[in-house]
Protein backbone atom coordinates (compact mmCIF):
# COMPACT_ATOMS: atom_id res chain seq x y z
CA UNK A 1 0.00 0.00 0.00
CA UNK A 2 2.80 2.43 0.88
CA UNK A 3 4.57 1.58 -2.38
CA UNK A 4 1.49 2.53 -4.43
CA UNK A 5 1.18 5.81 -2.52
CA UNK A 6 4.87 6.56 -3.12
CA UNK A 7 4.55 5.89 -6.87
CA UNK A 8 1.40 8.05 -7.09
CA UNK A 9 3.15 10.89 -5.24
CA UNK A 10 6.18 10.72 -7.54
CA UNK A 11 3.95 10.81 -10.62
CA UNK A 12 2.06 13.81 -9.25
CA UNK A 13 5.28 15.71 -8.51
CA UNK A 14 6.68 14.90 -11.98
CA UNK A 15 3.54 16.21 -13.69
CA UNK A 16 3.73 19.53 -11.83
CA UNK A 17 7.25 20.31 -13.03
CA UNK A 18 6.40 19.61 -16.68
CA UNK A 19 4.03 22.59 -16.84
CA UNK A 20 6.38 25.12 -15.23
CA UNK A 21 6.55 27.56 -18.20
CA UNK A 22 2.86 27.37 -19.07
CA UNK A 23 0.85 30.55 -18.56
CA UNK A 24 -2.65 31.50 -17.52
CA UNK A 25 -3.90 34.75 -19.05
CA UNK A 26 -7.10 36.49 -17.98
CA UNK A 27 -9.09 37.80 -20.96
CA UNK A 28 -12.16 40.01 -21.23
CA UNK A 29 -14.94 40.57 -23.79
CA UNK A 30 -14.73 44.28 -22.95
CA UNK A 31 -11.25 44.92 -21.51
CA UNK A 32 -11.09 47.54 -18.73
CA UNK A 33 -7.95 49.02 -20.35
CA UNK A 34 -6.37 48.57 -23.78
CA UNK A 35 -3.51 46.47 -22.36
CA UNK A 36 -5.67 43.84 -20.64
CA UNK A 37 -6.02 41.44 -23.59
CA UNK A 38 -2.26 41.26 -24.16
CA UNK A 39 0.43 38.85 -22.97
CA UNK A 40 4.15 38.22 -23.41
CA UNK A 41 6.08 34.95 -23.51
CA UNK A 42 7.50 34.23 -20.06
CA UNK A 43 10.69 32.60 -18.86
CA UNK A 44 10.13 30.84 -15.54
CA UNK A 45 13.28 29.79 -13.72
CA UNK A 46 15.45 27.68 -16.04
CA UNK A 47 12.44 26.96 -18.26
CA UNK A 48 12.74 29.33 -21.21
CA UNK A 49 10.46 30.21 -24.11
CA UNK A 50 9.29 27.16 -26.02
CA UNK A 51 11.47 24.87 -23.91
CA UNK A 52 10.62 21.34 -24.91
CA UNK A 53 9.18 22.82 -28.12
CA UNK A 54 5.85 23.93 -26.60
CA UNK A 55 4.30 26.82 -24.67
CA UNK A 56 0.72 26.43 -23.45
CA UNK A 57 -1.29 29.58 -22.71
CA UNK A 58 -4.65 28.99 -21.03
CA UNK A 59 -7.08 31.90 -21.26
CA UNK A 60 -9.56 32.26 -18.44
CA UNK A 61 -12.00 34.82 -17.08
CA UNK A 62 -14.85 34.47 -19.60
CA UNK A 63 -18.29 33.34 -18.53
CA UNK A 64 -19.30 29.95 -19.96
CA UNK A 65 -20.51 30.34 -23.52
CA UNK A 66 -19.42 30.49 -27.15
CA UNK A 67 -16.96 33.18 -28.23
CA UNK A 68 -14.97 34.26 -31.27
CA UNK A 69 -11.36 34.55 -30.15
CA UNK A 70 -8.53 35.81 -32.36
CA UNK A 71 -4.88 35.91 -31.29
CA UNK A 72 -2.22 37.94 -33.15
CA UNK A 73 1.35 37.05 -32.27
CA UNK A 74 4.58 38.83 -33.12
CA UNK A 75 7.95 37.33 -32.31
CA UNK A 76 11.69 37.66 -32.71
CA UNK A 77 14.20 34.83 -33.01
CA UNK A 78 11.46 32.18 -32.87
CA UNK A 79 10.30 29.73 -35.52
CA UNK A 80 6.72 28.67 -34.80
CA UNK A 81 5.51 25.38 -36.25
CA UNK A 82 2.36 26.28 -38.22
CA UNK A 83 1.44 22.62 -38.66
CA UNK A 84 1.03 22.15 -34.89
CA UNK A 85 0.42 25.56 -33.24
CA UNK A 86 -3.29 25.88 -32.52
CA UNK A 87 -6.04 27.64 -30.58
CA UNK A 88 -8.54 25.07 -29.27
CA UNK A 89 -7.54 22.76 -32.13
CA UNK A 90 -7.78 25.39 -34.91
CA UNK A 91 -4.44 25.76 -36.70
CA UNK A 92 -3.00 29.20 -37.26
CA UNK A 93 -1.06 30.92 -40.01
CA UNK A 94 2.46 32.24 -39.54
CA UNK A 95 4.51 34.42 -41.85
CA UNK A 96 7.88 36.18 -41.84
CA UNK A 97 8.20 39.57 -40.18
CA UNK A 98 11.78 40.86 -40.34
CA UNK A 99 13.80 38.82 -37.87
CA UNK A 100 10.67 37.18 -36.53
CA UNK A 101 7.29 35.86 -37.39
CA UNK A 102 3.75 37.13 -37.26
CA UNK A 103 1.01 34.66 -36.46
CA UNK A 104 -2.77 34.69 -36.43
CA UNK A 105 -4.94 32.06 -34.76
CA UNK A 106 -8.72 32.16 -34.44
CA UNK A 107 -11.40 29.90 -33.02
CA UNK A 108 -15.13 29.99 -32.38
CA UNK A 109 -15.61 27.64 -29.49
CA UNK A 110 -16.68 27.26 -25.88
CA UNK A 111 -14.52 28.35 -22.97
CA UNK A 112 -11.80 27.71 -21.88
CA UNK A 113 -9.47 28.70 -24.72
CA UNK A 114 -6.03 27.06 -24.84
CA UNK A 115 -3.28 28.32 -27.14
CA UNK A 116 -0.59 25.73 -27.95
CA UNK A 117 2.52 27.27 -29.50
CA UNK A 118 4.99 24.78 -30.97
CA UNK A 119 8.38 25.81 -32.29
CA UNK A 120 12.02 26.51 -31.55
CA UNK A 121 13.53 29.54 -29.88
CA UNK A 122 16.98 30.98 -30.53
CA UNK A 123 19.07 33.25 -28.29
CA UNK A 124 17.23 36.47 -27.45
CA UNK A 125 13.84 35.00 -28.31
CA UNK A 126 10.70 36.90 -27.42
CA UNK A 127 7.05 36.97 -28.39
CA UNK A 128 3.93 38.90 -27.46
CA UNK A 129 0.28 38.58 -28.42
CA UNK A 130 -2.95 40.53 -28.51
CA UNK A 131 -6.30 38.80 -28.03
CA UNK A 132 -9.63 39.93 -29.47
CA UNK A 133 -12.79 38.43 -27.96
CA UNK A 134 -16.38 38.81 -29.13
CA UNK A 135 -19.40 36.98 -27.81
CA UNK A 136 -21.38 34.85 -30.27
CA UNK A 137 -25.14 35.43 -29.99
CA UNK A 138 -27.22 32.38 -29.14
CA UNK A 139 -30.01 31.27 -31.53
CA UNK A 140 -32.62 32.57 -29.07
CA UNK A 141 -31.23 36.07 -29.59
CA UNK A 142 -31.95 35.88 -33.32
CA UNK A 143 -35.44 34.53 -32.62
CA UNK A 144 -36.23 37.45 -30.33
CA UNK A 145 -34.88 39.91 -32.89
CA UNK A 146 -37.02 38.47 -35.71
CA UNK A 147 -40.06 38.41 -33.40
CA UNK A 148 -39.53 42.06 -32.47
CA UNK A 149 -39.18 43.10 -36.11
CA UNK A 150 -42.37 41.19 -36.97
CA UNK A 151 -44.19 42.98 -34.14
CA UNK A 152 -42.95 46.36 -35.40
CA UNK A 153 -44.11 45.50 -38.93
CA UNK A 154 -47.53 44.44 -37.64
CA UNK A 155 -47.90 47.68 -35.68
CA UNK A 156 -46.86 49.81 -38.71
CA UNK A 157 -49.32 47.97 -40.97
CA UNK A 158 -52.13 48.38 -38.46
CA UNK A 159 -51.38 52.10 -38.03
CA UNK A 160 -51.29 52.59 -41.83
CA UNK A 161 -54.65 50.80 -42.23
CA UNK A 162 -56.15 52.91 -39.41
CA UNK A 163 -54.97 56.16 -41.05
CA UNK A 164 -56.36 55.10 -44.47
CA UNK A 165 -59.86 54.50 -43.06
Amino acid sequence: MKFKMLVASLLAVASFSAAAADQRVQIYVTPPTSNDNHFNGLKIGNDGLLSGGLDVITMYGLAPGVYNVAVSISSQNINFDATKSNLNGSLGTFGPLGKGQFGFLASTDKTPFVLNLFGTAKAGATYSADITVTAVPEPETYGMMVGGLALLGFMARRRKAKNAA
